[in-house]
């Protein structure tokens, strides 16, 4: 894989994961949205549905990694760090995107925002945020939920399969075979269900991090805080939770 290949691929698919997370978010979020107030399994449906579009479509050209932990739990496992940077570049770019394109979407109901009656913080829709704010405790959540996403992954790459997730030098991808997609959705659908009720399950930097960018630059009327003092969780998190798997891959298999 070329290096415009892995970063055109992360692009879209991290764009398309954030444009259907951000989009239920949305829907289950706003007034005047047809799917207001249908729930948490809906939200986390919608959120492993955005993995499966975005892995699917990104595999061919980068290997679908969409979060900088799966890229970092990679990197620990096979020792090939030289291509990091540039996933995690893509992979916050297309963030960004995704979330642009999520307020598009939703657009009008955003602006129905400015009715200071019935306003509504949109953080939430872009990015997580703990029940109870403990540092402590919101980074275990975090690290142990990263850790129950990519662990898996990794395992995938060592079944025979077709490559997708391929590593640029490497002979086995992080998904052994295209149905490894369709089960890592799945496995995020899980994560949201059983893990997700403490933090809103970030489990990866850039799904917090360029939606929380994106909606402090957005002109959504009475859009509420950005929350930046809480920003630093959902990404060292995640980061450390995607390294500790990588470690405990390579001493357990």
């Amino acid at each position: 894989m070329s290096n415009g290949d892995i970063f055109l691929g992360e692009v879209i698919g991290t764009a398309i994961l954030i444009l259907f997370g951000a989009g239920v978010c949305a829907a289950v979020t706003l007034h005047h949205s047809k799917a207001r107030a249908s729930g948490w399994v809906v939200i986390a449906f919608g959120w492993g549905f955005g993995v499966l579009a975005g892995a699917y479509t990104a595999a061919p050209l980068s290997g679908g990694h969409l979060n900088p932990a799966v890229t970092l739990g990679v990197a620990v496992d096979t020792g090939e760090w030289s291509k990091v940077p540039l996933y995690i570049l893509a992979q916050m770019v297309g963030a960004v995107l995704g979330a642009v394109l999520a307020y598009l979407v939703y657009f009008a109901q955003f602006q129905a925002n400015a009715d200071k009656k019935n306003a509504l913080p949109t953080l939430g829709i872009f990015s997580t945020g703990p029940e109870i704010r403990s540092p402590v405790a919101n980074m275990m959540t975090e690290i142990i939920a990263t850790i129950g996403l990519v662990l898996p992954i990794l395992a995938f790459g060592r079944n025979d399969g077709i490559g997708i997730g391929q590593i640029p030098g490497q002979n086995a991808g992080i998904y052994g075979s295209g149905i490894s997609i369709l089960l890592v959705s799945l496995l995020v659908v899980g994560i949201g269900l059983s893990l997700g009720g403490p933090t809103g399950y970030a489990i990866n930097p850039a799904r917090d991090l360029g939606p929380r960018i994106t909606h402090a630059l957005l002109p959504i009327p009475n859009k509420g805080t950005s929350d930046w003092g809480y920003a630093w969780v959902p990404v060292a998190g995640p980061a450390i939770g995607g390294l500790l798997a990588g470690l405990i891959f390579n001493a357990a298999f």
